[in-house]
């Protein structure tokens, strides 16, 4: 029997055992999260201190302007000419204010109550897409043999364009993150304008309020899957399907593309938080919010006590609360400033920002589990139903992610480091066939991923001239580039750069991912209490929801009420709608240079920098808070069970995969065909980077040129991996077999022709891509190439679009 004091030092032992095998992680991550707060609050206070001297140096010289003795005589002559009673300017601005403030106040109130109307309205009709496009349903979920509230919809083509039947369709999940869909549509510069107006078939992935009793995650990845069936039927001439996923639409598409490898092709991560565990330490403050609130358990209350339905509100709430100056007061003072051209839009957004979805107990709990508290999906440990995993190395589709640094819902961390995590290493994905893609913008915001028109005019049209060239990519990871090169506004065009990158290039962008082991601990800590919560409370609050109030708690979320008290509903409002109309048809707007306009923009941001002042403090708080609870060295032990990586092959053990088995075999077997793609990726192999004009000549080659354009395009996929298999472990054996390929002259010419052309000049080569051309010219017999001229210089390489060769 111990005693305490035995008990303690036991503590105390184990304690520090453990600290010392972690090495003083706590201290570090406080110093790490406690130094970066402070350098961006002084940074952010420099900012704030320079606008509002600026912001006070403006109402200064108006005021100057405006009380000038010249001005004030001016304005005196002016009234007495007209007979009206002497003024000063000054009085005759604040007038101008106060009848400008009234004015505007009236019309913020008739839009908060056109806002509350559309609520009510979007509503009543069942929530239907916000899109702008008109569209059919064609295939209904709830009609599939494992019922669920999505649907698979046709977009119709606007007057004026033309889709094809037999160019790849372009199939959009939308986010269901509490909000409906439609985000990815609901402007003409959007998702769908931009695959429209290129003449592709669009179909939308949309989704009801209300799931189907029992709704499960697994029966909604069926049901897509079933979607992407019926489309293919559809389009039976065209390659398979284009798959866009729109923040946590992204995480379904990938789960899609694992489970179903043969439904999809290139698939498009919008946004998607992937590695629910990464970030940089000092900001990204979501990701602690599982840890702050003890795991999975809240929701599964939430849920239950809802009649087994979760408010998807309370997932909007949490995303306004991540910058509460900017969602809960800035947001409606830029539309009070500029209600005369800001109300369209303000509305428009709201559409979709106000429409709240439910999910069940199931899927919420499923996604907290796997996903936003367990990290799962990144580390080979999710399983879609018992007995069905999900692996993201099984999704053969080529990748691309979009992510930005200006995202503070899903930063760039979360968006790529599943690709760390799924690999060995960049090798692994070139000698799978895979290719993935990753763009990282400077600065848009979360939604402006896939909400804004900038950004679907250049990324996403170039994204979609890229998929048309990506399946002549060799296989590997890139990181994509668009580079403004022509033209201004909506004329301006834009170049795509392809540049081979490593692992290393990718943990660049992270810091050494120490914090995650901290987030084991939560995971393992929200398993137990679900499972001490399911074995006690659970049956009690499940019981209390079937009685009928939680209808009425939905409808009181403030999220909800917020709206409809501003609606036509409430008879306070019954008198805003005709007051605005006098409002509008006396308008009379203050100058921009009226001093009090000016004060109260700087009154504004005053309050906007307050809030953010608290949400900086709160963020502070979470983060230390978070560390002092789950990095210190007891509950980094507690959590090494669930922070244990995927386990991992060696690049060497990959040999004995059948696949590589199966090419290794046939690397004396083939013909032209696989002689020119041989020698494509070998050259590839010398090259760090890929021109634009290289890849859309192996694309124009590969697809239109035979035998490639005899082949179907599966084939020709199989046929590049295997290839590439045999340049990697057999090069040299690879190299000598070409004559086995190319038995005649007259072939080895017309290949070596074709590789020519698509590989450019001997002026643009590297001197080991020129030594890798003449071994395979020796091995097939030809002459090798004589030396290349001198590079040009870097001064005139700068006129040219900047590909390295």
């Amino acid at each position: 029997m111990f005693s305490l004091a035995d008990q303690k030092a036991l503590i105390v032992g184990i304690a520090n055992e453990h600290s010392m095998a972690h090495n003083g992680v706590q201290a570090r991550l406080l110093t790490k999260a406690l130094t970066r707060h402070t350098a961006r609050g002084r940074e952010d206070a420099s900012d704030d201190r320079e606008r509002a001297h600026e912001s006070l140096a403006a109402i200064r010289d108006a005021w100057m302007q405006i009380a000038r003795p010249s001005e004030f005589e001016a304005a005196g002559t002016v009234g007495a000419a007209m007979g009206q009673p002497f003024h000063h300017p000054l009085v005759a601005a604040w007038q101008s204010y106060v009848v400008d403030t009234v004015q505007r106040s009236l019309l913020m109130l008739d839009a908060l109550r056109k806002r509350g109307d559309i609520f009510l309205e979007h509503e009543a009709a069942g929530a239907p897409p916000v899109l702008i496009y008109d569209y059919e349903v064609v295939l209904d979920g709830a009609d599939l043999p494992r019922p669920c509230n999505y649907m698979l919809l046709r977009i119709k083509a606007p007057e004026g364009m033309e889709t094809f039947a037999w160019k790849r369709p372009y199939v959009i999940i939308d986010p269901r993150a509490g909000h409906g869909p439609g985000i990815g549509g609901f402007k003409p510069d959007s998702q769908v304008g931009v695959a429209l107006a290129d003449g592709h078939p669009v179909y939308f992935i949309a989704f009801r309020p209300q799931p189907e009793p029992g709704q499960t995650i697994a029966d909604v990845t069926h049901a897509e899957a079933a979607f992407l069936r019926h489309v293919g039927m559809l389009h039976a001439e065209a390659p398979k399907p284009i798959m866009v996923g729109n923040c946590q639409g992204g995480w379904a598409t990938a789960i899609l593309a694992a489970c179903n490898p043969d439904l999809t092709g290139p698939i498009v991560l919008n946004g998607a938080p992937m590695a629910y565990w990464s970030g940089r330490v000092g900001q990204d403050p979501m990701r602690y919010a599982g840890g702050a609130v003890g795991g999975v358990v809240p929701a599964l209350v939430s849920a239950d006590l809802g009649g087994g339905l979760f408010d998807g509100a309370n997932l909007v709430l949490n995303f306004e609360m991540l910058n509460p100056g900017r969602t809960w007061f800035r947001k409606y003072y830029d539309l009070y400033r500029d209600i005369d051209r800001g109300e369209e839009r303000f509305l428009d957004f709201e559409r979709w920002w106000g429409g709240f979805f439910l999910m069940t107990g199931s899927e919420i709990g499923w996604i907290v589990e796997n996903l936003f508290i367990g990290n799962r999906l990144s580390r080979n440990t999710a399983q879609l139903e018992p007995g069905r995993p999900i692996d993201l190395k099984a999704i053969r589709a080529p990748v691309i992610v979009f992510a930005s640094h200006g995202d503070n819902i899903t930063p760039p961390q979360q968006a790529l480091n599943w690709i760390v995590d799924s690999y060995v290493d960049e090798r692994e994905i070139e000698l799978r066939g895979q290719r993935i893609l990753y763009m990282v913008h400077e600065q848009v915001g979360h939604l402006g991923i896939f909400v804004s028109s900038s950004i679907a005019k250049r990324e996403h049209s170039q994204m979609a001239s890229t998929l048309k060239t990506i399946e002549a990519l060799p296989p590997g990871l890139y990181e994509m580039t668009i580079e403004d090169v022509a033209g201004e506004g909506h004329r301006k065009t834009f170049t795509v750069s392809f540049f081979k990158r490593t692992f290393e290039d990718l943990c660049q962008i992270d810091d050494k991912r120490e914090e995650e082991h901290a987030f084991a601990a939560v995971s393992r800590l929200s398993e137990q209490l679900a499972e001490t919560y399911g074995a006690t409370a659970r049956p009690w609050l499940q019981a209390m929801g079937r009685f009928g109030g939680s209808q009425i708690g939905r409808s009181m979320h403030p999220m909800r009420a917020r709206r409809f008290a501003f609606a036509s509903t409430n008879p306070a409002m019954a008198a805003v709608a005709g007051l605005a109309d006098q409002a509008r048809a006396k308008r009379a707007s203050a100058a921009a240079s009226n001093p009090f306009v000016l004060a109260e923009g700087f009154w504004a941001d005053q309050v906007e920098q307050a809030w953010d002042v608290w949400r900086d403090w709160r963020a502070l708080a979470t983060e230390m808070g978070f560390f002092a609870l789950y990095a210190n060295p007891l509950a980094l032990w507690y959590g090494e069970p669930k922070g244990l990586a995927r386990a991992h092959r060696s690049i060497d053990e990959l040999r004995a995969l059948p696949e590589v088995q199966l090419a290794l075999e046939g690397l004396k077997t083939g013909g032209y065909a696989e002689a020119v793609v041989r020698m494509l990726v070998l050259l590839a192999d010398t090259r760090g980077d890929v021109r634009r004009d290289r890849l859309e000549r192996s694309s124009q080659v590969l697809s239109t040129h035979e035998p490639f354009k005899a082949m179907e395009p599966a084939a020709r996929t199989r046929m590049i991996h295997h290839q590439t298999l045999i340049a990697h472990f057999e090069k040299d054996r690879g190299l000598a077999a070409l004559a086995h390929l190319l038995p005649n002259k007259a072939d080895r010419q017309k290949a070596l022709a074709t590789v020519d052309y698509i590989v450019g000049s001997v002026a643009d080569m590297e001197p080991s891509t020129i030594t890798r051309m003449n071994e395979m010219r020796r091995a097939l017999g030809i002459d090798p190439l004589a030396d290349a001229p001198a590079r040009r210089q870097p001064a005139a390489e700068a006129a040219e679009p900047r590909f390295s060769p």
